[in-house]
Order: structure tokens, then C-alpha cells, then sequence
């Protein structure tokens, strides 16, 4: 399956096809030099793999974790391709989950002013969400992703074999993500989920889903000035209650919890038990008062007030300005 998104200068594929990384040399320019990135979490082969396939490689492994995405290892990918001389004809690819793809891309938009990027999500997380629309950051004094730029790979590679080797808690954070997509924009896909006897059996129909629904709000949005919001339903709580754990709770375990207090009483009735279903956290026992600082700090934050996405039945969506009282009173 191959999905374009249509950016006009910037439009790129995504392929969604069992064993693609094995075709990696056939489907990305990898005739240069080439950054491969990846953490060590990821299994080895998969960057190997990929490795074995460019005409002149280099390796980085980073150490997994939220907190591997910040300064110091952007300037260490930055100075690994200097040494390397790498040019303008050269290119970077991710090959993990959300942070290698949001480090890397960020790495190849600031050297020489952009390089070639391309991104081969390993995660369910990844698959489904960052590893397209371009978002790539750092997070900076505990803030996540608040320093960064615009950048769309060239291609992206998505190949659902890579899911066997994720650990069940990694798998169900990337539910998180799809679960927050069908909310919004996809009933269907919400009781596709729901009623499923055998996630293993319908996965490429539930990535290829979430995908579709990405591609369309960033095909409308690019930039998140209006419609793109609505792919942050969850995050602007999630993102704080992450600042806060600080690593002990997954992203999408964090936007699990973010999600509940932004829906309809009704909604709610039906998301639990499907939260429930893939162990996802559904109580959180911090002060509100401890969450709002990184909540007002949310890049969502405009004058004296928060747009936050409010679902009022699964499948629609509202854009609501609301006073950081209001916010109190929802969590």
C-alpha cells in the first residue's frame, strides 16, 4: 500500500508493505553518504539492515529514551556529519521509534540548511503518528518538543513486521495515538478497534486507517494553524503529565490520561474500557496543581487562553478556546 501525501513541492510517499525494509536500497537514494540513527532499544538488525543497502554508511546508536532528545545529541549528529563532510547531496535515516525520527529530522533540516531525510518508524507510535507531517524537535529545561522546525522527509518506509519484536506496553502506547484518531475523524475505525477479536489480523488495516486520517488534516494544515489541531487531542494534558513523570510514563500512555477529561461524559463510557483493554493508565494521582505550569507552558497557549481539541461523540471534534480555570475544572 502506498499513501502520497500531497505537499506540492514537499509531497512525498509513505509505503506500508510487509518486509520493506528489505527493499530500502530499491526505494530511497541510499547511493551517498548516509547518517542511519537509530537507539538501543531498537533491534540492531533493522538499522543494519538499511546500513547494508547505502553505498557509504555511517552508524549512530543513541541510548533510548525521551531524554536522549536534546541538545547534545543533536550537535553530536551534527558533528558526525561534518567530520564526515557530508554536503548537500547527502542524507539522513531514522530508523526507531518517535525520538530517533524527531532528533534525525531535526538534525538533517539545521545541517547546511536541509538534507535529504528519510524516516522508517519501528513503533506503533511512530508508524501511526510522527513519522509523518514533518514535526521535528528537541525538548529543552523539561519542555517537549519546543525547539525545532517544519521538515518533510522524502519518503517513509513502514513495515508492520517490525512490530513482532515490540514489547506489549510499546504496542499499546501506539494504540493511544490511533484510539486518539478515531475519536476525532474515524467512528469506524474507533469500533474497529473496540470489537476486534485479533489486532494481529486487522493491523495493516488499522495503521493504514490512522495514516489516512494524518495525511488528510496535514495535507489541509502543514503548519498547524487551524485544522491540524485536532491531531493534538490529549497532548496539551499528555504532554504535561509526561514533563512531569519524566520518562516513567510513555507518550502515549501520557495521552491516554490527557484524552479522558476532553470528552463527553458519553465518550468517556465508551473509551475506558478500550483503554482498559490494552492496559492503558486511566487514573492519575498527581496535584492539579503540579500539572498546570507545564499546561500554560503548552505551545497550544494563546493570550490568556488554551485551544484545546474536545471530542463530544466519537468520530467529531470541537476547537475550544478556554480559560486555564476551565482547564482546572476538567482535570
Amino acid at each position: 500500500m502506498i499513501l502520497s501525501l500531497n505537499l506540492e513541492q514537499d509531497s512525498y510517499d509513505i509505503v506500508v508493505e510487509r518486509g520493506v525494509l528489505q527493499k530500502s536500497g530499491e526505494l530511497l537514494d541510499l547511493d551517498r553518504k548516509v547518517l542511519v540513527v537509530t537507539d538501543d532499544g531498537v533491534p540492531a538488525n533493522y538499522a543494519k539492515t538499511i546500513l547494508s543497502q547505502c553505498q557509504e554508511g555511517m552508524l549512530v546508536t543513541l541510548p533510548a529514551g525521551e531524554s536522549t532528545k536534546n541538545f547534545d545529541s543533536f550537535r553530536m549528529l551534527l558533528s558526525k556529519m561534518l567530520e564526515a563532510s557530508f554536503t548537500r547531496k547527502d542524507c539522513v535515516v531514522a530508523v526507531g521509534g518517535g525520538v530517533v525520527g524527531d532528533l534525525s529530522g531535526f538534525a538533517a533540516a539545521c545541517y547546511m540548511r536541509g538534507i535529504d531525510f528519510y524516516n522508517i518508524p519501528t513503533t506503533l507510535l511512530s508508524q501511526v503518528d510522527s513519522s509523518i507531517g514533518g514535526k521535528t524537535a528537541i525538548d529543552l529545561d523539561g519542555v517537549k518538543n519546543i525547539v525545532g522546525a517544519f521538515y518533510q522527509p522524502k519518503k517513509v518506509l513502514i513495515d508492520p513486521d517490525t512490530l513482532k519484536t515490540l514489547d506489549k506496553r510499546q504496542f499499546s502506547a501506539g494504540m493511544a495515538e490511533v484510539i486518539k484518531m478515531a475519536l476525532t475523524s474515524n467512528a469506524n475505525l474507533f469500533a474497529l478497534i473496540r470489537d476486534g477479536k485479533d489486532i494481529e489480523a486487522d493491523l495493516e488495516e488499522i495503521i493504514v486507517s490512522a495514516l489516512q486520517i494524518k495525511k488528510d488534516v496535514v495535507e489541509q494544515d502543514p503548519k498547524e494553524n487551524g485544522l491540524r489541531k485536532i491531531l493534538n487531542f490529549g497532548h496539551t494534558i499528555g504532554h504535561a503529565i509526561e514533563s512531569l513523570e519524566d520518562g516513567r510514563l510513555l507518550h502515549g500512555e501520557c495521552v491516554a490520561l490527557g484524552m479522558l477529561p476532553m470528552c463527553e461524559e458519553s465518550v468517556r463510557k465508551e473509551l475506558l474500557p478500550l483503554l482498559k483493554k490494552f492496559d492503558l493508565p486511566t487514573t492519575y494521582d498527581k496535584d492539579k496543581q503540579q500539572l498546570m505550569p507545564l499546561i500554560l507552558h503548552d505551545k497550544k497557549m494563546q493570550k490568556d487562553s488554551l485551544s484545546v481539541i474536545y471530542v463530544p461523540q466519537i468520530g467529531q471534534y470541537e476547537i475550544r478556546n478556554i480559560q486555564p480555570e476551565e482547564m482546572e475544572m476538567l482535570l
